[in-house]
């Protein structure tokens, strides 16, 4: 959703959103801990957000929202890629840290339809257009795999893999890279 910050406490951090128009506006409070670390708010500013969970109280519906919740990247790719919308392309994962680095794991049902390609966009402008919107936090987009192997292996990238090897458990792994590329 797309919320007006109305007030910004300096003390705690947190921040009030309007989110809606006309007679049917409802505030919300943005906690400190559910903001990108180092992102700048000021009163008057337009946020998107993520609706975490609207709850019932006693004084109405309050609304918990977040900029750090990996929904967000999610909806907002959802809005900038129809193949995602109409169901064509699937994010299977995500794995974020707010405000540096978002991995996605997209999945094509179509094989005519590359999952990357759909979500990067012509001369990258989709993917820039979320970019844009989460204040350049990197995106790396990685396709989907249900081989843990070759699905971890993608899921370092940059780095070049030499081998992968899973343990005992399907949950973890031994994974050998190049001294130079530890990070």
């Amino acid at each position: 959703m797309v919320g007006t910050v109305t007030r910004v406490d300096p003390r705690r951090g947190a921040v009030s959103i309007r989110i809606g128009s006309g007679c049917e506006v409802i505030d919300s409070y943005l906690a400190a801990s559910e903001q990108v670390r180092g992102e700048v708010v000021r009163e008057g500013d337009r946020l998107k957000v993520y609706v975490v969970e609207v709850r019932r109280t006693n004084r109405g519906p309050q609304i918990l929202i977040s900029r750090t919740h990996p929904g967000l990247v999610k909806r907002l790719f959802e809005l900038e890629v129809p193949e995602i919308y109409d169901g064509t392309v699937e994010i299977r994962s995500i794995a974020r840290e707010a405000g540096s680095r978002s991995k996605l794991a997209v999945w094509s049902s179509d094989e005519n339809v590359d999952p990357i390609g759909a979500c990067v966009g012509p001369k990258g402008s989709r993917v820039n257009n979320v970019v844009e919107e989460l204040r350049n936090e990197k995106i790396d987009i990685i396709k989907y795999s249900d081989d843990p192997v070759e699905y971890v292996a993608a899921a370092l990238s940059p780095a070049e893999v030499i081998s992968v090897s899973t343990l005992g458990s399907e949950k973890s792994c031994q994974v050998v890279v190049p001294d130079n590329q530890l990070s």
